[in-house]
């Protein structure tokens, strides 16, 4: 089944089973996971000239927020959003949970990470206050089995000194020319499902060559994969879990060697 019909039937499903509840993105958790809590934007510390928040809104969508108060949502689409309206929004097109049809109007740069002419790349190099956002075009199955060349973008979220990169739906290992258009990467967002996406174990592959310092994991589909996951991760690098799904980092405060970092959502 297509991601869009395993997720109507897993509406379906949990509308027919009390001990079973719906993210807000539509997604089946399973018993015992544990939903985000909502967070209080409007509340949360001012932040320093060298920080930036990432808060896990879920699915594949965080929302990055930097000193100068803009903020990026990434993966953005009709089903689970941020609580505040982006400055910058990025999307990719695999399934329907990872771009919008019906995107805020209030959106000042809304960028694909596919070329919607069909003509090659996106290429994107956005400058918005203290923020740059750029792309590395990879490749994507299509429905058909085939090759879809530069169907997907890693974005890549610089502030200050700080990179922030969010890996997409990526399909493929990284091979040194994504790498090198990379650069150094400090925190990588990244997806652990293994079957829509690139296989656990190729994941940990492309974790390996990138050494980014934190290592926070998304698009989970629930807890049991995610564990898996993470019993595959354990030998590797220390693994963190927090309480709340905002996460503050600088550059100066970066873990001393790199650490998986485990929000709450799903």
């Amino acid at each position: 089944a297509t991601a869009v019909e395993w997720q109507r039937q897993a509406v379906a499903k949990a509308r027919e089973a009390p001990g079973y509840r719906l993210s807000l993105a539509g997604y089946l958790l399973e018993a015992g996971d544990r939903p985000a809590a909502k967070v209080e934007l409007d509340k949360l510390a001012a932040l320093g000239k060298d920080e930036a928040r990432i808060t896990f809104v879920g699915h594949a969508t965080f929302l990055i927020e930097t000193p100068a108060g803009v903020k990026v949502a990434t993966d953005y689409n009709d089903y689970v959003r941020p609580q505040v309206t982006p400055d910058v929004a990025t999307m990719n097109k695999a399934h329907s949970t990872h771009y919008s049809r019906n995107p805020d109007p209030g959106i000042k740069q809304l960028l694909p990470g596919w070329d919607p002419t069909g003509r090659g790349a996106a290429k994107h190099d956005v400058t918005m206050a203290d923020l740059r956002v750029r792309n590395v075009p990879t490749n994507i199955r299509s429905y058909s089995g085939s090759t879809d060349f530069d169907g997907n973008s890693i974005f890549v979220f610089e502030i200050g000194e700080l990179c922030i990169a969010h890996l997409g739906h990526l399909h493929h290992p990284l091979e040194p020319g994504h790498l090198r258009a990379l650069g150094r990467v400090d925190v990588v967002l990244f997806p652990v499902d293994g079957s829509y996406t690139l296989d656990q174990e190729g994941m940990l592959e492309v974790l390996k060559s990138l050494q980014a310092r934190v290592m926070i994991p998304m698009h989970f589909f629930g807890g049991a994969t995610l564990s898996r996951f993470l019993a595959r991760s354990q030998d590797n690098w220390p693994i963190e879990r927090r309480e709340q799904p905002v996460l503050t980092v600088s550059k100066a405060g970066l873990p001393a060697r790199p650490t998986m970092i485990v929000l709450p959502g799903n």
